[in-house]
């Protein structure tokens, strides 16, 4: 074990590069979500969500062509978690082919989901990432085609999940061997799918803030426990770190549904999105930890070594950043 966590300084570092660019270790992504409903030929109604961030709305635009009406004022309508607007606009050419702009959206959100359901019922959907800045809407859509998009939102949002990278980081400062890192990393996975599925189609409905605070908590955790392993002491966790991923694997999984959560979906296109939003975090998951191990051993070969007591900066790092996120989460749910 020792070899391992010797090298987490290093690891560390790499991983607070991965994830500078996010906005704010106590923001969840989620997408803003424009939903597009056609009534009467040529005629939608228009329902537009953008997530709140500090109970403050984030500065998503959408922008129509030339052309497209508004036919209502907008209906305001402020949720804890979501800003929306509805109005109606009429579109005497349609919508399928037309081309809409974004603005407000960076790469710290989750940019934007649009759907577009037809007079007939037929839905489209489709992904505006933050490097993006319109879209061409379509007319009704193949399952390959939501099914990438929903595989691109879950990349996003564990690539900028700053809390589920750094308990990612913890147990793999955990893993003594590479039979005991595949055992890790399966159980948090096999966990956080479980509670995904659940909380996308229902069965389990938990706040998000509790939750979110819940999840620093568990990061704080491992801190005190890495430091246990590298004094050569004993625990559970230290034993067997797959039991403690898979119990807060189950927290997390309720937290990745918050990049699921106010899409509207029906079920039939949940099931699709679902699976494809859990591919994504497991490839965004597995495209770091394989990054994190080639580094380490590319170090190994190097033969790079340091201070002894630097050997306790990630747990130090770990632990505080946890403590961080557990105070400033739950201050944000007692409505501080």
């Amino acid at each position: 074990m020792t070899q391992r966590i010797r090298l987490c300084p290093l690891m560390l570092a790499l991983a607070l590069c991965l994830v500078l660019p996010a906005r704010s270790l106590a923001h969840e992504t989620r997408p803003a979500v424009l939903e597009l409903r056609e009534t009467s030929p040529g005629c939608y109604d228009v329902l537009w969500r953008t997530p709140l961030y500090e109970g403050q709305r984030l500065p998503f635009a959408v922008h129509f062509p030339d052309g497209v009406r508004q036919l209502t004022s907008p209906l305001l309508v402020a949720w804890p978690d979501w800003h929306l607007e509805s109005w109606r606009i009429a579109a005497p050419e349609g919508l399928v082919g037309q081309r809409l702009t974004f603005s407000g959206h960076d790469a710290s959100t989750a940019g934007v989901v649009v759907r577009l359901v037809s007079l007939d019922g037929a839905t489209s959907s489709a992904v505006v990432t933050p490097n993006h800045d319109s879209l061409t809407l379509a007319g009704k859509g193949a399952a390959g085609a939501a099914f990438a998009d929903a595989v691109v939102l879950g990349v996003r949002h564990i690539a900028y999940g700053i809390d589920h990278l750094l308990f990612i980081l913890g147990l793999l400062c955990l893993t003594p061997t590479r039979l005991m890192l595949i055992k890790t990393v399966t159980a948090f996975t096999l966990a956080h799918s479980l509670t995904l599925g659940a909380a996308a189609f229902g069965l389990v409905t938990v706040p998000a803030e509790p939750v979110n605070a819940a999840v620093g908590l568990s990061i704080l955790f491992l801190g005190p426990e890495i430091v246990r392993a590298l004094r050569g002491q004993t625990s559970l966790t230290v034993r067997r770190p797959y039991l403690a991923a898979f119990a807060f694997g189950l927290l997390h999984g309720l937290g990745f549904a918050g990049g699921l959560a106010g899409l509207g979906l029906s079920r039939e296109a949940l099931a699709t999105t679902l699976v494809g939003f859990n591919v994504g975090v497991e490839i965004g998951q597995l495209a770091f930890v394989l990054t994190l191990l080639a580094v380490t051993a590319s170090i190994r070969r190097l033969g790079v070594s340091w201070p002894r007591w630097l050997d306790y900066g990630p747990a130090y790092l770990v632990g505080s950043a946890g403590a961080w996120l557990t105070i400033a989460r739950t201050a944000v749910m007692l409505g501080s």
